[in-house]
């Protein structure tokens, strides 16, 4: 069963260019960690007036999927990200969860 999800985060209004530059150079261990978490349909929108972020992903099991908190390509990721981003002390991007209310198939 294909789980939809929703995140909202925050990038600095001074680094928009180069988070976007950073995703499209996504470390190719990162990317292939996420396929195997079973991470599909990911797109990340930003909102240029207020630097908040909106994530969209679909994942095939929910705790999978977070089980890619442990490993090294993520750790590695967010360090590389966490100078242009609000982070967590563990260097995790501050991100809430979004309830979806609606879908339309």
């Amino acid at each position: 069963m294909t789980v939809r999800m929703g995140q909202l985060m925050h990038v600095y209004a001074d680094q928009y260019a180069e988070y976007e530059r950073r995703h499209n150079n996504l470390f190719p261990e990162m990317k292939r960690a996420l396929k195997e978490a079973g991470a599909h349909n990911y797109s990340i929108f930003l909102d240029k007036k207020t630097g908040n972020l909106f994530a969209y992903l679909e994942v095939d099991n929910v705790e999978k999927y977070n089980d890619i908190a442990n490993s090294e390509a993520c750790k590695k990721w967010w360090a590389y990200m966490e100078s242009i981003m609000d982070t967590n002390p563990d260097k995790s991007p501050v991100s809430f969860d979004l309830h979806e209310v609606f879908h339309l198939d």
